[in-house]
């Protein structure tokens, strides 16, 4: 009987404990869905944009750790609109989410894919630039198609857009890697390490990213980039669904960057030409 009530009161114990922090979870999601920070972000003067900082050319850091890319060029772009400085923020990928609804961050702006399951928790801005999912190999290993993965390891990045379409059309290349499950990385220089190792054969990745990685390689002619059916992507920036105000003061700021040639600038700073424009921001 007192082992019985021992465990009664321990399980109690656990509940107790375990509530709280339940209810401070809801709280904070409850306040992200429903607060517009719009007028703290103006009183403080700046706002706070996580990324991850390895996404070459999206945002990453050069050899002396300074921090440059497309999204931070076109981030502090918007910004210098209103008078606001742009603080960026490294941040775990897999955990961006979290991050934003916690307020450590104000916006995730970093090649940030629209989809369904995001836009379930975040709010996005007006698209300003086009993606696709590639799948890069070595041409030593003979990898001329998605069905020539059979058997072989793939990579993704944890979080990525690239892992949740592996997941959401495994008809497409999931069920036919090894051991039907692909090997995630926190970043994608780590994936490229052991593509370039050998010990992935395949990495499924954004084409933004594999043509300036591959591009800035001592031999580029020994990647392959193969084209499958994933859908398209849509670049934009995540923020709380709260954030009305926010949202807003971006849309606007790509739209007056995209009449006055800023978008364009930027564009071919990091692209050339190939850059890929969806279409005209709106107002």
């Amino acid at each position: 009987m007192k082992k019985k009530l021992k465990i009664i009161c321990l399980t109690l114990a656990i509940c107790l404990l375990i509530l709280p922090s339940l209810s401070g979870c809801e709280n904070e999601t409850k306040r992200a869905n429903t607060t517009d920070y719009w007028s703290t972000i103006k009183k403080r003067g700046k706002v706070i944009v996580g990324l991850d900082d390895s996404f070459v050319p999206m945002g990453f850091r050069k050899k002396n750790g300074q921090l440059t890319g497309y999204d931070i060029d076109l981030a502090k772009a918007v910004f210098k609109l209103y008078g606001i400085k742009v603080d960026f923020q490294s941040i775990d990928w897999s955990m961006n989410t979290t991050e934003l609804r916690n307020r450590t961050i104000d916006l995730i702006w970093n090649g940030f894919t629209i989809t369904p399951e995001r836009e379930k928790v975040v709010s996005f801005s007006h698209t300003y630039l086009a993606n696709e999912q590639v799948l890069v190999s070595k041409k030593s290993q003979n990898v001329t198609s998605f069905k020539k993965m059979t058997g072989k390891t793939l990579g993704v990045q944890s979080g990525s857009s690239g892992a949740q379409d592996v997941d959401r059309q495994p008809n497409l290349l999931k069920n036919q890697i090894k051991d039907k499950t692909p090997v995630l990385y926190d970043s994608f220089n780590d994936a490229f390490i052991d593509l370039n190792a050998n010990r992935i054969q395949g990495l499924l990745i954004d084409s933004v990213y594999a043509g300036y990685y591959i591009k800035h390689e001592s031999d580029p002619q020994s990647y392959r980039e193969i084209q499958g059916k994933f859908p398209k992507e849509e670049f934009a920036v995540g923020m709380r669904k709260g954030d009305k105000t926010l949202q807003k003061k971006i849309n606007h700021g790509l739209y007056v960057l995209y009449k006055n040639g800023t978008l364009k600038k930027i564009n071919e700073k990091w692209f050339g030409n190939t850059a890929k424009v969806v279409a005209q921001p709106k107002s």
